[in-house]
């Protein structure tokens, strides 16, 4: 018989463990036996795997203290928003408060507008001559995000949005987030100004965002609303044009 897997250099060892997923390492691998188990809960492993899959950089070698959390918030991360540009009308969008002629989806660019600097984005939101709102509640723990995740490693919850005007009207812009524990009590939260946007503008899109860090243990869901109006008080979709929000939690 050859040589035990335990016999093995740990350096041998971490590679054979680094080419399994990373969920069988977490249930299983590191169940089978003490050595195991520090080498799962270790750094060498879960660096070796973000190396392998290309999720390193200056910047994570920096900040990451847990380098298994790192590589699973690194894997996981994606948009919590659906439907953030329009494609599927107001679906999975909430609490609509339809101002005016209400919330309605043009295609980019729009009269007197410009294309998005994304070609992936086709289509856009926009208000009328009251305020229009609506809001979506992202649950973390149905996206993956576990408590303990949540709770102790708090990684970054970050919040961006697209805004702009048409040329030939003015408008104004609200964009409003709460992080939300179980009960949904408020435990962090960012809103902007009211951005007003003046009648002879350039129609150009405006990213705005925001890092949530060190929000405490609790969070369970984040509270995502937007909205605005035009300034002329004129019938149809002369208000703020919104498209390509996005939630992310990252390492």
């Amino acid at each position: 018989s050859g040589p035990r897997m335990e016999s093995l250099p740990e350096a041998v060892l971490i590679k054979i463990l680094a080419s399994i997923p990373a969920v069988d390492l977490v249930l299983a691998c590191r169940l089978v036996c003490c050595q195991w188990k520090n080498l799962v809960d270790g750094a060498a492993l879960w660096i070796l795997k973000c190396q392998q899959e290309g999720l390193t950089g200056a910047q994570s070698q920096e900040n990451a203290e847990n380098w298994q959390n790192f590589y699973f918030l690194s894997k996981k991360k994606k948009n919590l928003i659906k439907n953030p540009c329009g494609e599927e009308h107001l679906q999975h969008w909430g609490e609509v408060e339809n101002g005016g002629d209400g919330w309605k989806i043009e295609e980019l660019p729009g009269d007197f507008g410009k294309e998005f600097p994304s070609e992936e984005v086709h289509k856009y939101f926009v208000t009328s001559y009251e305020w229009c709102r609506k809001a979506q509640v992202v649950d973390l723990r149905a996206e993956g995000y576990w408590e303990e995740l949540m709770d102790t490693t708090q990684p970054k919850v970050v919040v961006k949005d697209w805004y702009a005007g048409r040329s030939d009207a003015g408008c104004l812009y609200e964009l409003c987030v709460k992080l939300l524990s179980e009960n949904e009590d408020v435990l962090a939260e960012y809103k902007s100004e009211t951005i007003s946007i003046p009648q002879d503008n350039d129609a150009s899109w405006t990213e705005i965002s925001h890092t949530f860090s060190n929000y405490g243990p609790g969070v369970r869901f984040v509270r995502f609303e937007h909205g605005g109006q035009d300034t002329l008080f004129w019938k149809g979709w002369y208000g703020v044009r919104v498209t390509n929000s996005s939630v992310t939690v990252e390492p």
